[in-house]
């Protein structure tokens, strides 16, 4: 027992899964127990990470020690790819089979391959509940089944809850269009949670200005918890000078989904090379995963190999711990992301941080330029083409190697304001204030 309030920290991807969502979980687990919480997270067991999304030893170690991790099973029957535990109703027709099976998932939540953690996470919920009483839930999706764990306590204990979206459920960040019909199991679900909320956060701005015109009632209790990023994870911000008497280093470090633009940026540094001088042996190495699986997608690595005399190479994931390492040979940073007025990706934050130029391989519309709008070394292309992304690459090209300190310096500046923590510790306080019995 503690005097401290008792923060329930509900996240599927947790340490040492090595998902995007990971760094936002991490940090707001380790913030909470910074401010005085007593924090316990509720998430799967790491064989979970181990066997299909890859995972990262290095965030382990960033844990706050003092936050308690406790691990339940997940089991994702349809990615098994052991044959040797194939039922033989699979084994005779794996389609057949993988179709039942997605609907099975979805019986208990509809969500599917997650939807029979439910009852699961809800039971170890009670039990940390009976154990040591909770004062506060926070769960974080996706997956959206995290958050039944929240609803249930809320329900049977009056125990009140956040809803940290880092996507969102029935809006398609990507393409603006709808997901699930209003009518569908996914939105009434969502509207009970909702209602039933303490509070609900976004990662930006549209996002939530979506949710606010779906739930006008609700629209008070909603937030935008930016990324942001950890001082302690960032490369060093010293003023590294132009870059003169050798060939630039553009980098990129993040996981490479199938809606980032690979193949036109390939394009683009391939023009841009022919076009300038300041790019002579110019390179453009890229950091993580190609896919959101272990395995890197052999058509993303194909297309990087493409380009390989252009100096265009693939340097596989990097460990958040030694990240800085990575940053530290690049002149440029390239964030490359899919399109969508609502997409912003927590990498940009990072970047943000070196005071490095940035080169947006993303739609203008994407809501990352909202957060890179004023970065006096951010060069945005006009579109994704191969053309318009040579255009910007050789801009950046000239500020490596011409910007002035003073510029630099304000670029360092830009960045220090999303640092994590002044996004995390707003909500922090509002909440302790909240919660009966919590001070703030």
């Amino acid at each position: 027992m503690t005097d401290r309030p008792h923060l329930l920290y509900v996240a599927w991807g947790f340490p040492p899964c090595r998902g995007g969502g990971v760094y936002r979980a991490l940090a707001t687990a380790n913030r909470f127990a910074a401010l005085g919480w007593k924090v316990t997270v509720l998430t799967a067991d790491r064989d979970t990470f181990f066997r299909f999304t890859g995972a990262d030893l290095t965030l382990e170690e960033r844990v706050d020690p003092s936050v308690e991790v406790v691990r339940v099973p997940f089991e994702w029957p349809i990615l098994e790819a052991d044959l040797r535990k194939w039922s033989k109703r699979r084994a005779q027709n794996p389609k057949v089979w993988s179709k039942w099976r997605t609907k099975q998932d979805q019986i208990p939540f509809p969500e599917s391959g997650y939807g029979p953690w439910r009852s699961v996470i809800e039971k170890a919920a009670e039990r940390i509940h009976q154990a040591d009483k909770v004062d506060l839930t926070v769960a974080t999706a996706n997956p959206h089944v995290a958050f039944t764990a929240a609803y249930h306590l809320h329900k049977k204990f009056q125990v009140p809850y956040v809803m940290d979206y880092r996507d969102a459920w029935l809006l398609d960040v990507f393409t603006g269009d709808r997901l699930h019909e209003p009518n569908s199991r996914a939105a009434r679900w969502e509207k009970k949670l909702v209602e039933s909320a303490r509070e609900v956060w976004f990662v930006n701005d549209p996002i939530k200005e979506w949710h606010e015109k779906l739930y006008p009632a609700q629209a008070g209790k909603m937030h935008t918890v930016s990324n942001g990023f950890d001082p302690d994870l960032v490369p060093d911000t010293h003023d590294r000078g132009p870059v003169t008497g050798r060939p630039l280093v553009f980098g990129y470090v993040g996981t490479v989904s199938p809606k980032v633009p690979l193949a036109d940026f390939v394009e683009g540094w391939k023009l841009a090379k022919e076009q300038s001088e300041e790019l002579a042996g110019a390179k453009a190495k890229i950091h993580g995963y190609l896919g959101y699986y272990a395995q890197p997608r052999a058509d993303m690595l194909a297309t990087i190999n493409s380009a390989a005399e252009a100096g265009v190479s693939y340097e596989g994931p990097v460990g958040k711990a030694e990240i800085a390492k990575a940053y530290d040979e690049f002149d440029a940073q390239l964030l490359m992301l899919g399109k969508g007025r609502y997409v912003t990706s927590g990498k940009v934050f990072e970047y943000l941080a070196t005071g490095l130029p940035v080169v947006s391989v993303h739609d203008p519309e994407n809501a990352a330029s909202d957060v890179l709008r004023g970065h006096p070394l951010w060069f945005p292309v006009a579109d994704v083409t191969p053309e318009a992304i040579a255009a910007a690459l050789i801009e950046a090209a000239h500020a490596a190697r011409t910007a002035d300190e003073g510029i630099r310096a304000k670029a360092r500046e830009f960045g220090a304001s999303y640092r994590r923590d002044l996004q995390l510790d707003p909500r922090i306080t509002s909440l302790a204030a909240s919660v009966a019995g919590v001070a703030a």
